[in-house]
């Protein structure tokens, strides 16, 4: 079986990013499983991976503009101390999502100085061309509930 839209991938993977530093695999833990075609990994990965099969191997190599994004200035911002009121103590590389009109944004505390805090809400590999190593373990249909919910289900799941 190809993978293809709606078919569930499971992959071993080393992720590197564009210094040649690990910053994710599957060597000591569990394989990434995914339903392809429903934005569950970077668009740059699943383009390498469409078409191919149970064993192939793949060197995908990611620039920013199909990984996270490229790297946005205006995204860096100077908010008061006040924003963190429910928070006693704020040091820089320090995350929070917070609340927003278009859904939770993750950022995280660059710098903390007096009574303003500069964030940064890109994405930590925002900017950076990334390598995925994979091989692929199996490919299969995804079920009814998986297409319902965009997701795949693991063993006793049912949302």
């Amino acid at each position: 079986m190809t993978i293809a839209k709606d078919k569930v991938v499971t992959l071993q993977y080393n992720a590197l990013d564009d210094q040649g530093e690990g910053i994710d695999t599957s060597e000591d833990g569990a394989p990434m499983v995914f339903l392809f075609g429903a934005n569950n990994v970077v668009p740059g990965l699943e383009e390498a991976l469409l078409g191919k099969t149970t064993g192939d191997a793949v060197k995908a190599v990611v620039p920013p503009e199909k990984g996270y994004g490229v790297y946005n200035e205006e995204a860096v911002q100077q908010v008061p101390r006040e924003a963190f009121e429910e928070v006693d103590v704020l040091e820089p590389g320090m995350t929070f999502t917070a609340q927003t009109e278009d859904g939770p944004v993750n950022l995280i505390i660059i710098e903390v100085v007096d009574d303003l805090v500069t964030i940064d809400s890109n994405h930590p590999l925002s900017g950076q061309t990334l390598t995925f190593d994979v091989v692929v373990e199996e490919v299969r249909d995804a079920t009814e509930d998986e297409l319902k919910h965009g997701h795949v289900h693991s063993a006793g799941c049912d949302h």
